[in-house]
């Protein structure tokens, strides 16, 4: 079986062809400045890279283009798209209608319509990724894989807001959590890779990127996770805000003359490590060198990251009332040594020991900890696509 894996962006998109005889990747691509002028398409097969520089109006070019590049005489991997067996796709947002993946019908893709609002960038472009994948590929299967999906097998407890109940009824106001392919994915992993048990397994994935996120799960199931009814709450990040009092945005409003609006994308857009080293850059790499260089301002960001990181274990540790693993992934936590390690320095008081030498690496799966450690520390690379694909597969094998 071979599935397509399909990540669409408001003016991007990205895919992978999967071989789920054994899992490796095939070809993979990405097509950039959909809908702007510059659109190219880079795809990768076989070691050769090919670049198609042509114009992408909408989503249903870019697919086209792809399918081109996936049977090209030189470049391709298939002969013909009827080798391929189903498309999965990351949606953002199935709202409280949808929460496990699903097969993808008129009803999802009203659902996928409905819930534009909650997912304003992301839901409209997913919902073109399918329709243009119909339109090129009739017949073929398409499943929606929610991005939400993980974090909806929150208890109340934890997925409600403390505001009158009725906008919980009307609107769908909750925590949902995101990034929940990458948790489901790892938090799986790991209940293998540090052999533990398979339905009680407690485990806390930490994955530390431009926008991050940390989820607990027992068993593989959702138990919390750090970002809210947007990706807005939780962990500093990139450029958003993280956890900050709802006061705030009514004091800078009355403070600048802005409305909600205008300071929501300042809390999205112009905060976190980028708003608190006083716009040095929303990349951890040029903030860490310039604290190294002792600038101030990105030495307290910096520092302020990892406290908040070290903070959501703690309080997930009690979620779960302890913890066996703590799994760190994505750009940061993959390859962030210092990062990791000055977040587990806090970590003491669970009994986490960190061997230096063994977290001395980058993008890989690697055990971290000692082993006297009373807590497994990993790293493990995340892989999105792979789960969207194992998800597609179970559905339509």
């Amino acid at each position: 079986m071979k599935i397509l894996v399909i990540n669409c962006g408001s003016s991007s998109l990205k895919y992978q062809l999967i071989d789920m005889e054994n899992e490796s990747v095939m070809a993979k691509g990405l097509c950039e400045r959909i809908g702007i002028e510059g659109s190219k398409l880079t795809h990768k097969a076989n070691g050769k890279e090919m670049v198609i520089e042509q114009a992408m109006p909408a989503h249903t070019e870019a697919i086209k283009l792809v399918m081109q590049a996936l049977v090209d005489p030189e470049y391709g991997v298939i002969k013909d798209t009827k080798e391929i067996s189903a498309v999965g796709h990351r949606v953002l947002h199935g709202g409280k209608v949808y929460s496990d993946s699903i097969v993808v019908d008129e009803d999802v893709k009203r659902v996928i319509r409905e819930c534009f609002d909650l997912g304003p960038l992301h839901n409209p472009a997913n919902l073109m990724g399918i329709e243009a994948c119909e339109a090129a590929m009739p017949g073929t299967p398409n499943v929606a894989v929610w991005d939400t999906g993980f974090g909806m097998k929150m208890p109340e407890k934890a997925y409600l807001y403390a505001i009158p109940y009725e906008y919980y009824d009307k609107y769908s106001i909750r925590r949902y959590g995101f990034h929940g392919t990458s948790h489901l994915f790892v938090s799986g992993e790991v209940l293998k890779f540090a052999e533990l048990d398979p339905e009680k397994g407690k485990v806390i994935v930490c994955h530390l990127g431009n926008g991050a996120s940390i989820s607990a799960s027992i068993g593989g199931k959702c138990v919390d996770t750090s970002m809210g009814l947007t990706p807005l709450e939780g962990l500093i990040m990139g450029t958003r805000s993280g956890d900050v009092d709802p006061a705030v945005i009514q004091f800078i409003c009355n403070k600048e003359g802005k409305d909600v609006n205008e300071v929501l994308n300042i809390l999205n857009k112009k905060s976190g490590i980028l708003g608190m080293s006083d716009g040095i850059s929303s990349d951890f790499r040029d903030v860490g060198k310039a604290a190294e260089e002792g600038n101030h301002h990105a030495q307290v960001a910096l520092d302020a990251f990892i406290y908040r990181v070290a903070k959501y274990i703690g309080a997930y540790t009690a979620a779960m009332n302890g913890v066996d693993a703590i799994a760190f992934t994505a750009g940061v936590g993959e390859n962030d040594i210092e990062s990791r390690k000055k977040i587990c320095e806090y970590l003491g008081y669970l009994g986490v020991e960190i061997d230096d030498e063994a977290n001395n690496c980058r993008g890989k799966v690697q055990m971290i900890s000692t082993p006297n450690s009373k807590v497994k520390v990993m790293i493990y690379p995340t892989n999105e696509e792979l789960a969207i694909a194992r998800e597609t597969q179970r559905l339509v094998k």
